[in-house]
């Protein structure tokens, strides 16, 4: 349920992850998943044995709230232990933008520790939320990890997607309408549709997810599947880290085990439409359409608002031989996106499918007013210059 929140003034979003995207129609997301039994982790040594109970070397599990010495005694020397609680939080709020002390900027698309913050002065939501999240309780203030959730926004990097959730830091009772928000976001004026606290073990789980997304991104594959590995063994029931460990073990060549994971983030979450999209996909690849088309099926009753995601889905409707539904999928992207070049490029392939040249050209001079240089685009166009 929605509940009215106080807020820390402090304003940034990133994405809690990115939707990635292969060669063939495949999407990944991250995002932040619903409710979960918050494990108040202040003490380091019963994070360390948690996470042994996971199997994991907790000197191999990188801890992204925890401050060096110097950090710890930066934390003091701005918050005066005289302070109120209130005080202290907006004391830290401050020095955090304090030209003369810290002055962070926002950073889109990096996932740091809180150590990287207080170095490089740069954070995105959850980098952000790290640092201020170690700092607070370094000066005695049991804050949190919080989950906001809010509309998603969505962008493409070249053949990724990046699907932009919240989290930012929490203090007081989320149940009692006495909650003070301090997040770092850069969409202004947003309201919240709802915020849960989140566990610390999940908020490390995501990071490390956040990080494999990255890694992938670069083109690390294997240092990406490293990453996520750790990510669902800290957090088994983190479903979108099982989806972008798919992404990655799809790209590394297993296939076995990218379905295996896309099929274990349905059990956790059987509505997430990312797990649907990669698994449609890999069974289209290997050739399986019956049961590709299942998935797509199962899609029909998702609310989705994600332009990529029916893309994509086009994209497997008209691999299948299925022209009506791909062009009812490119439409409905077109709705929600109406100036991508690549949208319009996938309309104009389906229309080249069909035999209607002139829409073929007419969604190909669309392209190109928006982006000629579009991948897509620039394949419609070879195909209708082939033809000529």
């Amino acid at each position: 349920m929605t509940r009215p929140v106080r807020r820390g003034q402090v304003r940034a979003t990133t994405s809690i992850g990115a939707v990635l995207r292969a060669a063939s129609p495949m999407l990944a997301v991250v995002v932040l998943t619903g409710c979960v039994s918050t494990m108040d982790l202040f003490d380091p040594e019963r994070l360390r044995l948690a996470l042994k109970d996971r199997g994991l070397d907790p000197d191999h599990v990188v801890v992204p709230f925890e401050l060096t010495a110097e950090m710890r005694q930066w934390a003091h020397d701005v918050v005066p232990k005289s302070y109120s609680t209130g005080d202290k939080l907006r004391g830290l709020r401050d020095a955090l933008f304090d030209a003369d002390r810290m002055k962070l900027e926002y950073a889109w698309g990096h996932t740091g520790t809180a150590v990287d913050v207080f170095e490089d002065r740069r954070a995105n939501c959850l980098s952000f939320t790290n640092l201020f999240l170690g700092m607070a309780r370094e000066v005695g203030i049991p804050v949190f990890f919080l989950a906001v959730e809010r509309v998603e926004t969505y962008r493409k990097q070249g053949d990724l997607v990046v699907v932009s959730d919240h989290v930012a830091v929490g203090w007081g009772d989320v149940h009692a309408n006495d909650l003070l928000v301090f997040d770092f976001s850069e969409h202004r004026n947003e309201g919240y549709k709802a915020v849960q606290p989140l566990p610390d073990l999940t908020a490390i789980a995501m990071f490390h997810s956040n990080r494999g997304a990255e890694t992938l991104q670069e083109g690390r594959v294997y240092d990406a599947v490293s990453w996520l590995r750790t990510a669902v063994a800290i957090d088994p029931e983190l479903a979108p880290a099982w989806v972008n460990l798919g992404v990655t073990l799809r790209r590394a060549g297993d296939l076995d085990g990218a379905e295996d994971a896309y099929k274990h983030a349905l059990e956790i979450d059987p509505r997430m439409s990312s797990a649907y999209q990669n698994l449609a996909a890999l069974l289209l690849f290997q050739g399986r359409i019956d049961e590709s088309s299942e998935y797509v099926e199962a899609m029909r009753s998702i609310p989705n608002r994600n332009p990529y995601s029916y893309l994509s889905l086009g994209d497997i409707s008209l691999r299948n031989g299925r022209l009506e539904d791909a062009r009812r999928f490119y439409r409905r992207a077109v709705g929600l996106s109406r100036n991508d070049a690549e949208i319009l490029a996938a309309l104009g392939q389906l229309a080249f499918a069909q035999g209607d040249m002139r829409l073929a050209r007419k969604m190909l001079k669309r392209a190109q007013k928006i982006d000629q240089e579009n991948p897509r685009t620039r394949r419609l166009a070879f195909m209708i210059d082939s033809q000529s």
